[in-house]
């Protein structure tokens, strides 16, 4: 695992821009589920959002990393607020939009979209183990705002309107049994 000091950096000519069901289907079910899992994307407690370069996976302008659910989002100079905006993905989980609130109350042009896997998925998958939900994925990154005092609205969160891949759709169309059954052919 990843201590909170590491980076990844990607080589260049390589960015990081996976889909919102890609980073919940490959990353954050592999987090949560596998004892083993890819390790791509660091694990960090919060931080100013200004201070993510060079501690989370970076790709432009764009952070990764996770958390735990349950884990304060305040730093000693502001806080992550939601904004109301949460938005199923392809009932693979869900995606939360905050904020982040410096001092008293001034917005910031900061935002975090945070992944969740759905409780639906959960309960499907038998899993009782209580580390199956204690994980989010987190992508932080400023957002460009043309007007002086603007404020976020449903229209500004950003829906990059991609489609599931075909290998994506069969691997969602599995069920658990089939998983549990399939077996390298005997020869």
């Amino acid at each position: 695992m990843m201590g909170s000091e590491s980076s990844v950096n990607l080589p260049p000519g390589f960015y990081f821009s996976p889909t919102d069901e890609e980073l919940i289907l490959h990353f954050l079910y592999s987090k949560a589920s596998l004892p083993y899992h890819p390790n791509i994307i660091p694990h960090l407690s919060q931080h100013h959002p200004w201070e993510l370069y060079g501690k989370s996976l970076s790709s432009g302008n764009q952070h990764y990393f996770f958390t735990e659910v349950k884990e304060n989002r305040s730093t000693e100079n502001g806080y992550w607020k939601e904004i109301g905006v949460t938005k199923p993905i392809n009932n693979l989980g869900m995606k939360k939009y905050l904020v982040f609130i410096l001092g008293e109350g001034t917005e910031t042009n900061w935002v975090m979209e945070e992944y969740h896997i759905s409780s639906y998925e959960s309960r499907r998958s038998q899993n009782q183990d209580e580390s199956w939900s204690k994980w989010v994925l987190c992508k932080v990154y400023e957002k460009n705002v043309s007007q002086e005092g603007a404020s976020y609205s449903d229209e500004d969160i950003d829906d990059n309107g991609t489609e599931v891949s075909w290998l994506d759709e069969v691997f969602m169309s599995l069920d658990d049994d089939d998983l549990d059954q399939t077996s390298l052919p005997n020869y």
